[in-house]
């Protein structure tokens, strides 16, 4: 995900362990797909393989996005994959939403709000292709807002996921959550839009445990 201003550029070094940090999260993501996958078509229903399918295609293209636009330095190619790479949060927040609006609330309360996510979430990568870095502070609050946007299903998430997986469920946004606090440091802290990453890479492997042992 993109260093948050232009003002001050990231150093080599700093770019470097941004595009580490995610290209492990690409790897991850690449190796884990399969197996949520799998584990779904054990399961034999088409809402968990078809959530396991949409959240795991997310998180390779957010973590991909991300560690192209850290790696390149071709300035004109930096600035559209910054662009990407915004959007792509939306897309994985979606993503995220989908094995539990399919495999947990179903029915109306699935569809819903799966509706209501994915709405915003297409909105949001529209908005950011175009905008680029700018509004910076409002993308960032509807991050954070889609993410939490969950707590309007707490009672039926509450009934029908069990206890592990709603600690993990919650734990991985408390992971986005803390994370947003160095993302938004980039210009008064060296490195810790690194430290960002890994509160990104922790809060995705909270939420994949949470589709491979509660849902998918």
């Amino acid at each position: 995900m993109s260093s948050i201003s232009a003002s001050r550029p990231s150093t080599f070094g700093e770019e470097l362990a941004n595009s580490i940090s995610h290209g492990l999260g690409v790897l991850l993501a690449i190796v884990g797909l399969p197996i949520l996958v799998v584990n779904a078509v054990r399961i034999g229903s088409t809402a968990a393989m078809v959530g396991a399918a949409v959240f795991g295609g997310s998180a390779i293209l957010l973590y991909m996005a991300s560690t192209l636009y850290h790696a390149v330095s071709h300035q004109r190619a930096k600035a559209w994959l910054q662009r990407l790479d915004y959007g792509a949060i939306y897309l994985l927040i979606a993503g995220t939403y989908t094995p539990v609006a399919l495999g947990v609330l179903r029915g109306s309360w699935g569809l819903a709000l799966l509706g209501v996510i994915w709405s915003l979430a297409l909105l949001g990568l529209v908005f950011k292709l175009v905008v680029g870095a700018r509004f910076h502070r409002l993308s960032t609050a509807l991050y954070v807002a889609m993410g939490w946007m969950a707590l309007i299903a707490i009672r039926p998430l509450w009934l029908h996921l069990p206890a592990g997986g709603l600690i993990l469920l919650f734990g991985g946004g408390a992971a986005y959550t803390l994370g947003v606090v160095f993302f938004m440091l980039h210009e008064r802290l060296r490195y810790s839009h690194f430290v960002w990453h890994l509160f990104v890479l922790a809060g995705t492997g909270c939420h994949y445990a949470t589709v491979l042992m509660y849902i998918a």
